[in-house]
Formats: structure tokens, C-alpha cells, sequence
């Protein structure tokens, strides 16, 4: 954790209520301690490091809430990326954890770019292609930098699968959803037989590492993180999550403003992107920086992402600030990348907002981080400075 850090002077974005205010921020062992409008310094132990960041923005930390940083490698093209598995359509019992490359450029940047949490995991290849994990964007070793190895369980829908199976065993959305249904439902059935069993080794089902992954998804304690763009895909992936009592994050939301209303009477959380690309199939049609605003208004949780490496991560506060352009309340946006994003993932407790007991992850910057002439001037990880403008 840091040493004790005074943020002073600076202009709070907390997150937490829509108007900025004036304010000191205290950072003791990495925990945010006191936000006063006035923390006296020379009250505080010797050697506080104090940030004079007068006519300055202090913000959260940026948090993705979908993205392959670190598993797709910085300039070393698609044979060096880890995020896909395709040699099996069904692969629940992978983690993103053992793929993750801290040593990976993209991070670096990441972190210049205000982006202090993500959660990275598996591509859309797969039906299910195993569990997403949480980490800060500093550090050398990964185990060090997690702070949810566990996120959630990556599943897709649409044209990915059937694209990456289409000579194997997928050949239609039906296919898809049938695969998913089974899995789940043995899952189910192994889970059972395991809890009959009780202490007895020999009544115990053979091990079978797909379907003990499956076991948290199936006792909600891990909910699926759904790759979904069209809004049938969409519907689908709440009908299975329905069936099955299991929870959910909806993923993209491409077709999100055509069924605003829907989503927000169904209350899943929603991650709208990668929206600063071209639409390079016909499942992205309807991709626009309207998305996020149209699904904030209807009463969703947002969060906007860029699926990193799709869009470079250190632009997410440019994709809010692009929504904003687009129409969405700049309010909604910031917390579209901060605390809704935080929420997304299941680390809200910790990270997305400037509120006592939590992490000091803090970005510093001249202007609206949304608007691309401003310049981030420092970024806080659990209170230690680990970039500061040359």
C-alpha cells in the first residue's frame, strides 16, 4: 500500500453526486480517510506527500468493465493474443488469470490514460469461454494485482461462435443457446450429485473441471457476463439467465436503444462498446454513440467500454466523452466509466468512487478527461502515484 498522500485543492468528481465541489483528499495505507474542505497538512505524520493540484479535476479512477487487456499482446499480432480458445466451443474451466501479461505495453498506457481497474478475460469465440478477472493496472505480477480473480463467467451469443464453429458444431443461434442450456443444466445435475454424496468419496461423481467451474454460476455466487449485440441475442441470453435463476451482465448491447425500455424493466446491468469502430458485421448495424445515453435515460445501469484491444483502453473517458457528444448526460457518463462499471463487476465496494474506506485510485487531470485536449496530470493506485505528467 502507499504512504500517506494529501490531495489538495483540487475540484472533486466523486462520482457519487452530480456537482463537483472543492475539496482535500486524504489517502492513508491506500484507503481513501478524510474528503474536507480543508486537511491542514502540517497536522498530518512527517513525510506525507502532498499534491498541490490547484485550478485541477480529481476524479476515480477510470474502471473497465470489459476488456482483453493484458491478454492480447502490444504489437505482437493475433498469433501472440491469449484470449481466445478455439479449440472447444465449451471451456468454463479457463481464467483469465493464467493468461495475463503484466509486462504487456497496453497496460502502461492504460494506466497514463486514467484506466486504474479492469476486468479482462476470455473473447467471444467460445459459447462459454471461461471466467473474467479483476485486477489494477500496475505491477509486475499478476497475483499481486488482482483484486477479484473470479469475476464472472464469459459466455456469447451471435455471430462469433457460429463463425469460429461453423465447420465443427455450431451452425445457428439455436445451436448456441442449446449448448449453453445443457451445460447449465448438468451443471445442475453434477452439483446435486455431489451434494447427495456428502463426505462420501465413493458416491461422488467422476471430477469433471467444466462442470465445477459451472458450480458458482449455478449457486449465483458468479453471475454470466453475456457477449450480446443484436436484440434477439440479447432477449435470449435473459431467457437462459431466467431458466436457470443464475445472474447476469449483459456485454455490447449493440441493439440496446431499440429495446431501452425492456432492459430497464428487466434491471440488468448493461456495457455498451466497442462503439469508435466500424461496424464490420451485420450484427453491429444499429453501433452508435447514442446507445449509452438512450439506455441511461430509460432508468439502465451503464457502463461504456472499449474491449480492449478493440479500441486502445487508454481512450475509455474519450468513449464517455463521445457519448456525451452523442447526447448522454455527462453525469451518467462519468459514472458509465467509474462507479456503474465498478457495479458491473461486482467491485464497487473498493473501486469507481471518491468515498471514505475506499481504494485511493485517483486520476488528476487539467480539464474534463472526456474531452481529448486534456491533459492527466497524476494517477493514484491504492495511493501511490504511479504516473505523473513528465
Amino acid at each position: 500500500m502507499g504512504d500517506t498522500v494529501l490531495i489538495k485543492h483540487g475540484t472533486v468528481h466523486d462520482a457519487v453526486v452530480e456537482k463537483p465541489y472543492a475539496a482535500d483528499i486524504l489517502i492513508e495505507n491506500g484507503k481513501i480517510t478524510r474528503i474536507e474542505a480543508e486537511i491542514d497538512a502540517a497536522t498530518l505524520r512527517v513525510g506525507t506527500n502532498v499534491l498541490d493540484v490547484t485550478g485541477m479535476q480529481v476524479y476515480p479512477g477510470f474502471v473497465e468493465a470489459h476488456c482483453h487487456l493484458g491478454l492480447d499482446g502490444y504489437a505482437v499480432g493475433f498469433e501472440g493474443a491469449d484470449y481466445n480458445e478455439m479449440t472447444d466451443a465449451i471451456t468454463p474451466q479457463l481464467s483469465a488469470v493464467d493468461g495475463l501479461n503484466p509486462q504487456d505495453e497496453s497496460i502502461r498506457l492504460a494506466r497514463e490514460g486514467g484506466v486504474t481497474c479492469v476486468a479482462a478475460g476470455p473473447g467471444s469465440s467460445n459459447v462459454l469461454g471461461g471466467t473474467f478477472t479483476v485486477y489494477k493496472t500496475v505491477g509486475k505480477r499478476i497475483d499481486d494485482m488482482v483484486i477479484k480473480e473470479k469475476a464472472a463467467m464469459k459466455c456469447a451469443f451471435g455471430e462469433n461462435p457460429k463463425l469460429c464453429y461453423k465447420e465443427k458444431e455450431i451452425y445457428s443461434r439455436m445451436t448456441t443457446a442449446s449448448k449453453l442450456r445443457v451445460m447449465l443444466e448438468r451443471a445442475k445435475d453434477y452439483l446435486a450429485r455431489k451434494e447427495a454424496a456428502g463426505d462420501d468419496v465413493l458416491k461422488q461423481p467422476p471430477y469433471d473441471p467444466k462442470l465445477e467451474a459451472l458450480i458458482p454460476v449455478i449457486t449465483g455466487e458468479l453471475p454470466l457476463k453475456a457477449h450480446a449485440h443484436q436484440a434477439n441475442d440479447i432477449y435470449t441470453a435473459i431467457r437462459i439467465a431466467k431458466e436457470f435463476q443464475v445472474g447476469l451482465a449483459i456485454d455490447h448491447c449493440t441493439d440496446g436503444s431499440l429495446i431501452a425500455d425492456g432492459l430497464a424493466k428487466e434491471g440488468y446491468p448493461v456495457a455498451v462498446g466497442p462503439t469508435l469502430t466500424h461496424a464490420s458485421k451485420f450484427e453491429l448495424k444499429n453501433k452508435s454513440f447514442e446507445t449509452p445515453g438512450d439506455l441511461a435515460r430509460a432508468g439502465c445501469q451503464v457502463s461504456i467500454i472499449t474491449d480492449s484491444p478493440v479500441i486502445p483502453q487508454q481512450y475509455l473517458a474519450l468513449c464517455a466523452g463521445l457519448a456525451v457528444k452523442s447526447g448522454m448526460d455527462a453525469f451518467e457518463a462519468l459514472k458509465a466509466i467509474t462507479i456503474n462499471a465498478a457495479r458491473h463487476i461486482g467491485v464497487d465496494e473498493r473501486v469507481g468512487s471518491l468515498e471514505l474506506g475506499k481504494d485511493g485510485d485517483v486520476v488528476v487531470a487539467d480539464g474534463n478527461p472526456m474531452v481529448s485536449d486534456t491533459n492527466i496530470k497524476y494517477v493514484l493506485i491504492d495511493g501511490e502515484v504511479v504516473y505523473s505528467e513528465p
